[in-house]
């Protein structure tokens, strides 16, 4: 671990703690509950002690629009691996909730507060930040209603499953809200992936319609998708739940034609099937029952398609958004669509690249909709630092309503967070440095509005989310923490609801050896994790599959990559650091690429200096055994670093990259490693 003092320096202090929801809530639940906690940490602590209490609690005082009622919140005496049913008895529909707000005396009734029909819902803006179009809470929830009820009259009911190969848009949106209505259930993919990527969820899940943009512009490319359209529909032929393709227009008044496309209509054609009906109808489903399928990154095989519940996920929205954040009616948020809607936040669908046509348009717009939370990756920081000149936020324009930057995707670096606050900033910003993902509709770890920040680190476990550090070298059934201060995975030890109900055609085999198969009765994440003993903050040092572990001596990537970002932003631009075990070899070598930035040269020097910095911050023994330049690095299409994929190449697999890596060509250029030998026995005999 990098150097103590360095994480830490204290960066950023809530203005008042007791003036937050969370503190209200706190002591609200002290009267409730005959309980005495005082600060966050006490909260935090009933919170994972106590899960029936806590969640009742979140239930009743941020309650959800729903029907029915329960008579346990959780039967805690069961195995977590069980999958624990939480709610049983209530009824709810996420659509309903997200569109309406439940009324104070009677939640079973929807209302308008804080929803007003003349108050604006969300904005989406396109690449380049000029076309701009606001939608009202009046006129999405017109548009959520004509097209259910169009898919209602072409046959779509509960448990059916409603795709969208589409952008970050109104349109997209609508199409979300629709079927969940319904009691159906959503899924998507990036109009940037693959066609393969594509077909290998949506053969999946089978579909009944599948709605596809008809142009995508990205990065300043306007790209014609109606010959994607053709392909995926030829993959899908023979699937007989499959009825049919909508295209959804890019510019609204001049869609495509897509006359020639098999199964193909345009989206007013699919929307005259309501009859005009605007009248909006939702069907309200068990708190279990399931809502949308996501998937995993399928980079190193045939992505899970894993199933959230509409109960659950509306739940901990509310929880992560008022609790966490102290999100409020007034807030605009970009790139957090669910949690901000949900609470009557007005939200912003940015699609296309933040760097269009400049580095400062995109920042600009932040301060144009009056954003207050803003949500990035560690990439786009990356990008405005080691641009020439740099990019200094809080000089390109008024950030005086931006409260907080969320990033997450990725390990933030300590130097990012240093250049946040003394550069790029203004100190009254929080920085949230949040994880979760995918698998559980949640952050295990994240922000909270009652405790300090300090450099390097995600402030707390989420309220609920029991987390802990387990030693990696223990057995399944003896699986157990380590000291405090060392390293380990991170595991969540009690149910928490938005666990994920199933993986879709998955009689459970897949699920249980994805999250519960390394650790006896133990929700196991996959991360590379430290608690801090001073700060109580945990530092994320990478993923699990990742740790490095050369003659026994394990440490996280991201360690590697802490001492490059402070030591070399001037010459390095990335870098990806793996482990090589291949068949015949006895220990592991750890190799280290390097992206060299423009005009800056790759030379033994810099492999000097590199090695003797990562040997005073990381550790001697943490040195790389082998440095190469390399020309890329791979990256998923939102510009997640990849390592699983050269880790394998390099350790002797031969593999079959996903179509959900932006730049899988590049995986051709580390095949050579995999004889390291006869790249390096040249030179040693110089």
């Amino acid at each position: 671990m990098a150097d103590s003092q360095l994480q830490m320096r204290k960066l950023w202090q809530p203005a008042d703690p007791k003036a937050t929801q969370a503190y209200s809530f706190m002591q609200n639940a002290n009267r409730k509950r005959s309980r005495s906690m005082e600060n966050w940490d006490d909260l935090h602590a009933w919170s994972v002690d106590n899960i029936s209490e806590f969640w009742e609690e979140v239930f009743q005082q941020l309650p959800i629009i729903h029907s029915g009622s329960y008579s346990e919140v959780v039967d805690e005496t069961a195995r977590m691996d069980s999958i624990p049913t939480w709610f049983k008895g209530v009824k709810t529909n996420l659509a309903e909730n997200i569109l309406y707000w439940p009324d104070a005396s009677d939640p079973s009734e929807a209302t308008t507060t804080r929803k007003r029909d003349g108050a604006i819902a969300c904005t989406e803006v396109r690449e380049g930040c000029t076309e701009i179009r606001h939608c009202t809470w009046k006129e999405i929830r017109e548009r959520t209603a004509v097209l259910s009820n169009a898919m209602r009259a072409r046959g779509v009911r509960k448990g059916d499953r409603v795709a969208v190969v589409a952008s970050n848009s109104i349109d997209t949106l609508t199409v979300f809200y629709a079927v969940t209505a319904l009691g159906g259930l959503f899924s998507s993919s990036s109009t940037d992936m693959g066609t393969k990527g594509i077909l290998d969820r949506l053969r999946q899940i089978k579909p009944k319609f599948v709605f596809v943009d008809d142009w995508a512009v990205y990065n300043g490319k306007t790209i014609d998708l109606c010959p994607k359209i053709g392909e995926i529909e030829a993959g899908l032929r023979g699937i007989e739940e499959v009825e049919g393709f909508v295209s959804m227009p890019r510019w609204q008044d001049k869609p495509a034609d897509v006359s020639g496309l098999a199964k193909c209509e345009t989206l007013a054609s699919f929307l005259r099937s309501a009859n005009g009906d605007k009248t909006p109808r939702f069907e309200r489903i068990e708190f279990r029952d399931p809502f949308i399928i996501v998937y995993s990154s399928g980079t190193t095989g045939m992505p899970k398609c894993i199933v959230h519940s509409a109960g659950g996920v509306l739940l901990n929205n509310r929880k992560e958004a008022i609790l966490h954040r102290d999100s409020t009616a007034l807030d605009a948020e970009a790139n957090c669509v669910l949690d901000a809607m949900l609470n009557g936040t007005r939200t912003i669908l940015f699609d296309g690249s933040p760097f269009q046509p400049d580095l400062e348009a995109f920042l600009k717009l932040v301060s144009d909709q009056h954003v207050t939370d803003l949500g990035v990756s560690p990439r786009y920081f990356q990008t405005l630092a080691t641009a020439k000149p740099p990019v200094i936020p809080r000089d390109v324009t008024d950030l005086s309503r931006l409260r907080r930057v969320s990033s997450t995707g990725m390990v933030l670096s300590e130097a990012q967070f240093e250049y946040f606050y003394d550069h790029a900033f203004p100190p009254h910003v929080q920085l949230a440095n949040i994880s979760g993902g995918t698998d559980l509709a949640a952050c295990l770890t994240g922000d909270t509005m009652m405790k300090p920040l300090y450099t390097g680190g995600t402030m707390t476990a989420m309220l609920g989310m029991k987390v802990e550090v387990f030693d990696q070298e223990a057995g399944r059934m003896e699986g157990r923490t380590v000291l405090v201060g060392e390293a380990g995975e991170l595991v969540c030890t009690r149910p928490f609801p938005t666990m994920p109900v199933m993986f879709w055609d998955d009689p459970g085999e897949k699920y249980f050896n994805a999250y519960f198969a390394r650790f006896d009765n133990v929700w196991t994440h996959g991360d590379f994790i430290s608690l801090h003993p001073q700060n109580k903050q945990f530092y994320m040092l990478g993923r699990a599959d990742g740790v490095l572990n050369p003659s026994g001596v394990r440490f996280g990537s991201a360690e590697v990559y802490n001492s490059l970002d402070a030591n070399f932003p001037d010459e390095i631009q990335d870098s990806v650091c793996v482990g090589q075990r291949r068949p015949q070899d006895t220990d592991e070598s750890v190799m280290l690429f390097l992206l060299m930035k423009p005009g800056k040269a790759f030379t033994q020097d810099l492999v000097k200096r590199a090695k003797d910095a990562i040997a005073r911050d990381v550790g001697r023994r943490c040195v790389p055994k082998y440095v190469f330049e390399t020309p890329e690095i791979p990256t998923t299409i939102n510009l997640k670093k990849v390592e699983l994929p050269v880790k394998q190449i390099v350790s002797g697999k031969t593999i079959k990259p996903s179509d959900t890596l932006a730049n899988k060509a590049c995986l051709e250029f580390y095949y050579q490693f995999s004889k390291v030998e006869d790249l390096v026995q040249p030179r040693s005999k110089l």
